[in-house]
């Protein structure tokens, strides 16, 4: 089996939340989703577990952050384009999230930032390799 991610949010509804992450470009794989949690797939290795409330608990004795209050991780998505990265920017608030900053161009590397409904912070982002590399040694 390949080295998979599989990052757990838990949710408030995950019915809501399962929308918001198909509406940006997540498949739903209904053989791992219930009414306590969806199984959002971004790629053959990185899968987004929603939960609800009570079933996040079962994971943990820790208490449930409010993603709205406090930050605990942000999610970084590379992208192949600038374009891509607007557009799963743009698709997020179309869906009910926020945009968490504008757009920040540092030549090399092109990024926004966006929460999902639950306040989960998200930075999708575009990295010119061949452009960093240069900008790496020059600042070095």
């Amino acid at each position: 089996m390949a080295k998979m991610i599989f990052v757990n949010l838990p949710v408030t509804d995950v019915d809501r939340a399962a929308a918001f992450y198909a509406a940006i470009g997540f498949e739903k794989n209904a053989m791992f989703s219930n009414d306590r949690a969806s199984a959002m797939v971004w790629s053959d290795t990185i899968h987004v577990m929603l939960l609800a409330h009570d079933f996040y608990a079962t994971f943990t004795p820790k208490p449930i952050a409010d993603p709205h209050a406090v930050s605990a991780v942000l999610i970084a998505l590379a992208l192949d384009s600038r374009a891509e990265v607007d557009g799963i920017t743009e698709a997020a608030i179309a869906a009910g999230g926020r945009e968490a900053h504008p757009a920040e161009d540092h030549g090399y590397m092109y990024s926004r930032a966006f929460e999902d409904p639950d306040g989960h912070g998200f930075g999708p982002f575009y990295m010119d390799m061949a452009a960093a590399s240069i900008a790496m040694g020059a600042e070095a």
